[in-house]
């Protein structure tokens, strides 16, 4: 009787072009910008739309990095694996391991935000009960296989497009009906000579990364999309502007409707307060739950994307295999990471705060976004294309802003930042050890 070989599971190519830029916005949220807002335009002294915009430039010089690296490895993987291959797969550990914690965190602090939000609206169920309900949807969702995501997604943008349009029409008609002073009005949120500071700018513009932190998880799909060398790279630069216009135009029209210096209730849901005050209680009633719907897409796109991350690091063997680079047979993703990061988001959730966890976000993707660029520069002279010169000095300027803006981080993120990134470099020793050792060489 012959004998029949069973073919090796695969991801499915299953995603389009518009599946992942859907993908995109939604992991970013289109409403990036408003949970953050108070916290940039304290740090930035009023100046949001300045930070906004200079975080679109370091992300743009990024993204231009990261399309080059999807074009050169057309695989899942990301940072971790773009770093790894053209640098030192050691330095590619390290940067996965710092995504690793990026993409965590995401749907942890999502959790945690979906489940204050929930409160506004059911206060009688405990915080617990809303924590485990949100950890388990983003679990269950994802392991249920990448089209029903990109469904999910489609349905998320559309929602979250009418809530953005009801808010601008709610804010012109208030400008409209309430006096405007002079040209000089319409400038203040870009720049106020009484209030500008180059290194509170600066500082606000660390914070402003935030509002783009995800575009760089379209690379993770490369393994599922149609055409990846050529749609990849489009959907993380298009993904890119389109968060970039869409923040400007958000924070924009808020500086304009709220009085430069009246204090707000609460920083963290100063959008909100904005949106009570063009709209009322029902623009504040939509308001809340637009964001409660953007955080959950956010929380699910975000674990999935840590999902695929891990799984690549386990394909290339620098976490164990057998656990992190295996797919379950019939839906085809990495079931066991899914699981892993389902149980860590709903224990975090109980034990970190919302804002510690925002605070160590931008520590790893930024270090990550320094990999990539640099990885960029080091291919475009090893491989010596029509205007590799160019490449370069893009690629370059990207490594410097970033790590510009990852000085400018506070102190409690760059000590814990720190202290993860020493943790990876443990680990990928005592896993060097191990792979070296006999039994390991046996297994393999």
């Amino acid at each position: 009787m012959p004998e029949v070989q069973s073919a090796a599971v695969t991801l499915k190519r299953s995603l389009r072009y518009r599946d992942l830029i859907l993908y995109g916005i939604i992991l970013i949220q289109p409403t990036a910008p408003m949970p953050v807002f108070g916290v940039i335009y304290q740090e930035s002294r009023g100046h949001v739309v300045l930070a906004i915009l200079l975080a679109l430039v370091a992300m743009l010089f990024t993204a231009y990095s990261y399309g080059r690296m999807a074009r050169a490895y057309p695989t899942g993987g990301s940072a971790f694996t773009y770093v790894g291959q053209e640098l030192h797969p050691g330095l590619g550990y390290i940067t996965g391991w710092c995504m690793a914690m990026d993409y965590i965190l995401n749907p942890l602090i999502c959790t945690i935000w979906c489940s204050k939000a929930a409160m506004n609206f059911v206060p009688g169920i405990p915080y617990v009960a809303w924590v485990l309900l949100f950890a388990l949807l983003f679990t269950g969702l994802n392991l249920r296989g990448v089209e029903t995501s990109a469904r999910i997604n489609a349905a998320v943008a559309a929602g979250l497009g009418v809530v953005i349009v009801l808010f601008v029409a709610a804010a012109v008609r208030y400008l409209i009906h309430n006096a405007i002073g002079s040209p000089a009005f319409f400038l203040d949120p870009l720049y106020n000579k009484a209030t500008f500071s180059a290194p509170a700018v600066y500082r606000g513009t660390s914070i402003a990364v935030l509002t783009y932190i995800g575009f760089d998880g379209i690379s993770t799909l490369s393994d599922e999309a149609h055409d990846p060398k050529r749609t990849i790279p489009r959907a993380i630069i298009l993904t890119c502007l389109i968060t970039g216009v869409l923040a400007s135009i958000e924070v924009y029209l808020a500086q304009l409707v709220w009085p430069r210096g009246m204090a707000f209730p609460d920083l963290d849901t100063a959008y909100v307060a904005v949106a009570r005050r063009v709209g009322g209680v029902v623009l504040f009633a939509i308001m809340n739950g637009a964001l409660l719907i953007a955080t959950v897409g956010s929380g699910m796109a975000s674990q999935l994307g840590a999902a695929r991350l891990l799984f690549a690091m386990g394909q290339d063997g620098a976490l164990p295999r057998s656990f992190f680079g295996t797919l379950n047979p019939v839906r085809r993703i990495p079931q066991n990471n899914v699981l892993l990061i389902g149980a860590i988001v709903l224990v975090g959730s109980l034990a970190m705060s919302y804002q510690l966890g925002t605070e160590l976000l931008n520590y790893g993707a930024l270090l990550a976004f320094m990999g990539v660029n640099l990885s960029s520069a080091v291919l475009a002279w090893r491989s010596r294309e029509s205007g590799f010169w160019v490449a370069i000095v893009f690629s370059l300027a990207g490594f410097i802003v970033c790590l510009f803006l990852w000085r400018n981080l506070g102190h409690t993120a760059l000590k814990a930042g720190t202290i993860w990134a020493a943790l990876g470099i443990l680990l990928w020793l005592v896993r060097r050890k191990q792979m070296n050792s006999p039994l390991e060489k046996e297994l393999q």
